[in-house]
């Protein structure tokens, strides 16, 4: 039986796209690298319609010499490296002993029996715990999809001093072992619902709900973009179910990534938009839900600094004073990324950035930072928060509760670009993290909800040393200050001399990161 997909038009037509027609004839094009040779004209082509999920089928195994492998002595189970991975090419279950004994059982290989049994682990946090409840323990298991791992090593980054996770050079061994686990891992059942803790948010990925993003998106190798987008959609599916959500996503990178014909990395509705009427776009889906019948279902409206802060920032203001249910998610890469990295409204002073280049007339970008959170607070009766994908509570938090607000929220994350910013492909929980212990990019979150005063309604919880000016490395003593987190990145590069000292406009932003911090602290109440 063929599995299609009934598409439904702004009129009374409609038409159904065969899923399986299109994934077998146009993608399986694509994937030989004939589409453009082999394939006819094509109407979906016409009509912009990509079926959910065709980037399931892509396979990215040949662009990075390195992968992961788990190191299941030292495994704990956190899930860290699940929840950061951008490509969703980390996966996370758990079994029950008897499960596992039972597939092992299909298999005919001993020595493959052998070897794959020992990836699936007794560890604290899902089997001593339960066996001393005297319930049913799991085993944990860490897969990793060689058809979707760039090789960015983020995982390993988020790993840390657990060692459970280690990059090796691909070769025909580790790349089949890698596939045989795959392979094996999905026809594992789902992971039973009592292993999955909700009060520990990073057990959401353990649901298959969760996995709503795909891997095979084009993003780059360890993109903050991409690690914040299927966050998002990992808490909204967890907790309103996979079919809850849609997505308007403005011109940028993110649909570059998850948009290139045939390659589709969401299993939820998702439509594209100019990113100067993204915010537009979406009040007008939202009054037609609302028409139909959809006024539970979440809407999402997603874009970076030129959708939200610059060209399409009175379309966003416009959104966040009609009262309505939209949830808007700014990807902050401080420039625009997907066309060069030219500097944003939302460029830190003294970013070195296209338009804004560091030379003998200029020392940067010369204007402050456009501070979108900040802003969005003044609008009435909107939920504010800004946040890191790398403080996974944190963003969590921010997501579900901007769920939850019965009317417009604006959650601003601070994605990192590898090649904007200057830094490691395995780089961006790291950063983002630094980006908010510097003051950077301080963490909020605004509920009107909370209380009639501003000090009420703010909170700055999550950031270090919340009265201080700033935060200091309890191992190290140091202070942790902008010009610190500039020195780390190579967009600030050209703002230090050869002794590592920084330049006056490097001080100057300082000063002006600083000042965005005490206007934090003096509107929450702190000081």
């Amino acid at each position: 039986m063929k599995k299609c997909l009934r598409l439904l038009i702004m009129t009374k037509h409609s038409f159904t796209l065969d899923i399986s027609e299109f994934n077998e004839k146009i993608v399986g094009e694509y994937n030989a690298y004939r589409g453009d040779k082999c394939l006819p004209a094509d109407i979906n082509v016409a009509r912009s319609i990509i079926p959910p999920g065709t980037s399931t089928l892509r396979d990215f195994s040949y662009i990075a010499p390195d992968i992961p492998v788990l190191v299941y002595e030292k495994c704990v189970g956190c899930m860290d490296c699940v929840v950061e991975c951008p490509d969703t090419a980390i996966l996370g279950k758990v079994v029950t002993p008897e499960t596992l004994t039972q597939s092992l059982s299909t298999l005919k290989d001993p020595s493959e029996k052998e070897r794959l049994q020992k990836y699936y682990i007794k560890t604290k946090k899902y089997y001593e715990t339960y066996e001393k409840k005297g319930t049913t323990p799991g085993l944990f298991n860490i897969t990793i999809d060689p058809t979707k791992c760039k090789g960015c090593g983020e995982c390993v980054e988020v790993c840390g001093d657990k060692e459970a996770l280690i990059m090796v050079k691909k070769d025909e061994t580790i790349l089949k072992e890698a596939r045989n686990n795959i392979q094996f891992y999905k026809k594992l059942p789902e992971t039973p619902k009592e292993f999955i803790n909700e009060r520990l948010l990073s057990d959401m990925m353990l649901a298959e709900r969760s996995l709503l993003f795909t891997g095979g998106a084009g993003s780059c190798m360890g993109c903050g973009e991409a690690t914040a987008i299927r966050m998002m959609l990992a808490a909204t599916g967890f907790v309103y179910g996979k079919n809850s959500c849609a997505i308007v996503a403005s011109t940028g990178c993110n649909t570059v990534y998850a948009s290139t014909y045939p390659y589709n990395p969401f299993l939820v509705p998702w439509t594209n938009s100019l990113f100067e009427n993204n915010s537009a776009d979406a009040m007008g889906i939202r009054m037609r839900w609302n028409q139909i019948g959809f006024k539970d279902k979440k809407l999402w409206a997603i874009g970076g600094d030129g959708a939200m802060l610059d060209i399409g920032f009175q379309s966003l203001s416009r959104l966040l004073t009609s009262g309505m249910d939209i949830k808007v998610l700014i990807l902050d890469t401080q420039a625009y990324s997907n066309t060069g990295g030219q500097a944003s409204t939302g460029s830190f002073l003294g970013q070195d950035a296209k338009m804004s280049t560091i030379g003998k007339a200029i020392q940067g970008k010369t204007e402050r930072r456009k501070e979108i959170a900040n802003i969005a607070m003044m609008h009435p009766d909107v939920f504010v928060a800004q946040t890191v994908s790398s403080l996974s509570n944190h963003f969590y938090n921010a997501i579900m509760a901007a769920n939850e607000y019965p009317g417009p929220a604006v959650i601003n994350v601070y994605t990192s670009c590898q090649p904007e910013h200057g830094i490691a492909d395995d780089a961006s929980a790291s950063q983002g993290k630094l980006a908010v212990y510097s003051r950077a990019f301080p963490l909020l979150v605004y509920d009107p909800r909370a209380g009639t005063k501003m000090k009420e309604r703010l909170s700055l919880r999550g950031n270090p040393a919340v009265k201080e000016d700033w935060y200091k490395n309890p191992s190290t003593g140091e202070t942790v200050d902008f010009i610190s987190f500039a020195k780390t990145e190579g967009r600030f590069s050209k703002q230090f001399d050869k002794e590592g000292k920084p330049s006056q406009t490097l001080q100057k932003s300082q000063e002006d990161r600083l000042s965005n911090w005490h206007l934090l602290q003096e509107l929450a109440g702190l000081i």
